[in-house]
């Protein structure tokens, strides 16, 4: 196997106390029902293979990134009566996310990326909550908000045809056939202000879609897949170098 120091997992202990690190990466998923076609695991699939590649190219342009294990586990309070879909409530977040930073802080680390890959999480309040509790530097990022959309017909916002078409390129041995798939169809709320976004609610996952999915996989292809991949990579690894070399008592301009 090709040696990859930015992967904690893959790093020993005499590698890991001869390397300064710049940023740590916390991939954060979660394990819930993708359709009939997508695995439980898409998000972790997504997040262990973004969060590696950018690293990946970030260490090749000089910047010391460390990677951490992807937490499995993300809010799925709306999905709640979907058979195993596993709930971390944003409070045992938080919880698990302290600990992770007082870890880094401890061993001189500097800065953190939560690296998110599932919609239901939200990081922002929490980097607020530990602001002034920590020295570590803390940002998030949703790496689904970096892709070209024009990549997609259509990319879909839960095991669509932007999902699918990265698993068929990242994990095509998890990936059903899409003649399996359901059509992804979702059924919107009768009240206007929350059909346009205006008024906000936690969507009921049972009764918002028949097949989990939400968005069309139909469309997918696995260059679609690569294409996608490819460019969020690169875009994050922008990040990450620039991230590195930033003195971040000096932000702004």
């Amino acid at each position: 196997m090709t040696s990859r120091p930015y992967i904690l997992a893959e790093t020993t202990w005499r590698e890991v106390s001869d390397t300064d690190y710049s940023v740590a990466v916390l991939p954060w998923g979660a394990t819930e029902a993708h359709n009939y076609h997508l695995p439980y695991n898409t998000d972790v699939v997504q997040c262990d293979h973004i969060a590696a590649e950018s690293a990946r190219l970030a260490w090749a342009r000089g910047a010391r990134v460390i990677v951490l294990p992807t937490v499995p586990f993300g809010v799925n309070t709306g999905q709640i009566d979907i058979k195993l879909d596993i709930n971390m409530n944003p409070s045992t977040q938080l919880a698990v996310l302290e600990d992770v930073v007082d870890g880094l802080q401890h061993h001189g680390i500097e800065k953190l990326v939560i690296l998110n890959g599932h919609g239901a999480n939200d990081f922002r309040q929490m980097v607020r909550e530990l602001w002034t509790r920590t020295e570590v530097f803390l940002c998030t990022l949703d790496w689904y908000k970096w892709i070209d959309d024009s990549i997609f017909e259509a990319a879909g916002d839960h095991a669509g045809e932007m999902e699918t078409s990265l698993m068929q390129y990242l994990a095509p041995d998890l990936v059903k056939p899409l003649d399996e798939a359901g059509d992804g169809a979702e059924k919107k709320f009768r009240i206007a202000a929350l059909a346009e976004g205006r008024a906000w609610t936690q969507r009921d996952w049972t009764q918002a879609t028949a097949d989990t999915g939400v968005g069309d996989p139909a469309p997918s292809t696995k260059e679609k897949g690569k294409l996608c991949f490819d460019h969020v990579s690169a875009e994050i690894a922008d990040f990450f170098v620039e991230l590195a070399a930033a003195d971040v008592d000096d932000l702004y301009e």
